[in-house]
């Protein structure tokens, strides 16, 4: 790229967006804006730590960090073991692996939402 089509750019730029656009970011900074940028990076970093310490209550220790939930592996209908991420999707919805959608579930959705499941 050569600087006659840098400049060209940087006029183009500088029409559409203002004479700022084009402008180094560090001609307006001073210490004085540093020195606020770093109270407020602290003040971020002090209550982000907070939120995440845990607390005593009564005795018991409370932690706001939600556990992530086990995902389920064995089909409660085939009684299959999988570790397919395909079978999540269904053992989340339907409660059942992706095998036994395919066979019982896929077509018949309100009769399986009413509970009904296949013979063993």
């Amino acid at each position: 790229m050569d600087y006659n089509e840098i400049a060209k750019y940087e006029k183009a730029i500088k029409d559409k967006y203002g004479n700022e656009a084009i402008q180094n970011p560090k001609k307006n900074w001073d210490e004085e804006k540093e020195a606020k940028y770093l109270e407020e990076l602290k003040s971020f970093y002090k209550t982000s730590a907070r939120k995440k310490k845990r607390e005593e209550a009564e005795g018991f220790e409370v932690i706001h960090k939600k556990a992530a939930k086990e995902a389920e592996r064995t089909c409660p209908v085939c009684s299959v073991y999988s570790m397919k991420s395909s079978d999540d999707l269904y053992m989340n919805k339907f409660q059942c692996c992706w095998d036994c959608y395919i066979q019982y579930v896929e077509g018949r959705e309100e009769r399986w939402k009413t509970g009904w499941r296949p013979e063993r």
